[in-house]
């Protein structure tokens, strides 16, 4: 069975257009998956494309995808591009192979944000990725870390699960051994605890994204001072 997901995502929508005006938390996303994305590239589930404009601004050559046509077409406006550069992908097609086979062993480089937790047969879905690379390739996955944080947001966010280094490596390593693994956003721990364990809150209000955002040069440090060993995601990167 295809992905399922909802016509509309009123949660997910409004936690990213407050996080699209978080320029500095954007970059920082950006800059910390950019060194494992060169070449030819493809961005799984691109969303309003907050880190696809990074790419995009630096012209480098990146193919957009989103299930939702309402984001594919908001995409192709935001960015003035054609509709061969933002595509429908469905990682969790149950006949990928067959569906996207002018698309296999294509990229230099696919990496997916904040999309695995989403999909419940998630080994499927490492597997749909990693046929999309050329040999020598690399695939970064970006995902929720710590299974004890798992709150509302992430119900409402119709997350499956959280990882942790651990568990994404056990994952990914199924077909390549881990090039890298590193936590990301030490200090968003408390933020997310706070507003979806205490205040029992189903989205991220903008307000405090803004808050958060302007912060961000300091919680880098926090980052570089824990060596990137604690953090609210966790990424993991493998090469074909």
């Amino acid at each position: 069975m295809a992905f399922k997901y909802k016509n509309i995502d009123q949660e997910g929508a409004q936690i990213l257009d407050a996080i699209s005006s978080a320029t500095h938390f954007n970059r920082w996303m950006y800059e910390s998956v950019e060194p494992y994305c060169k070449g030819k590239i493809l961005e799984v589930g691109s969303g309003v494309g907050n880190i696809s404009s990074f790419f995009l601004d630096s012209k480098k050559e990146i193919t957009l995808t989103d299930l939702r046509p309402v984001y594919r077409k908001t995409l192709i406006k935001k960015f003035r591009l054609s509709s061969e550069k933002v595509i429908d992908l469905d990682i969790a097609h149950p006949e990928f192979k067959t569906t996207y086979a002018h698309l296999l062993n294509s990229f230099d480089s696919v990496f997916a944000l904040n999309v695995v937790e989403h999909i419940k047969d998630d080994v499927l879905a490492i597997e749909n990725m990693y046929s999309l690379l050329k040999q020598g390739g690399q695939m970064l996955v970006l995902v929720p870390a710590y299974q004890g944080l798992y709150n509302d947001i992430d119900l409402a966010l119709e997350h499956y699960r959280r990882y942790n280094s651990k568990s994404l490596s056990q994952l990914m390593s199924n077909w390549a051994p881990i090039k890298k693994s590193f936590y990301f956003n030490a200090m968003g721990i408390m933020a997310w605890w706070i507003g979806g364990k205490i205040l029992k809150q189903k989205t991220i209000p903008e307000s405090e994204m803004k808050i958060y955002n302007f912060f961000v040069p300091l919680f880098k440090i926090i980052d570089k001072l824990t060596g990137n060993r604690i953090g609210l995601s966790v990424v993991c990167v493998i090469e074909k």
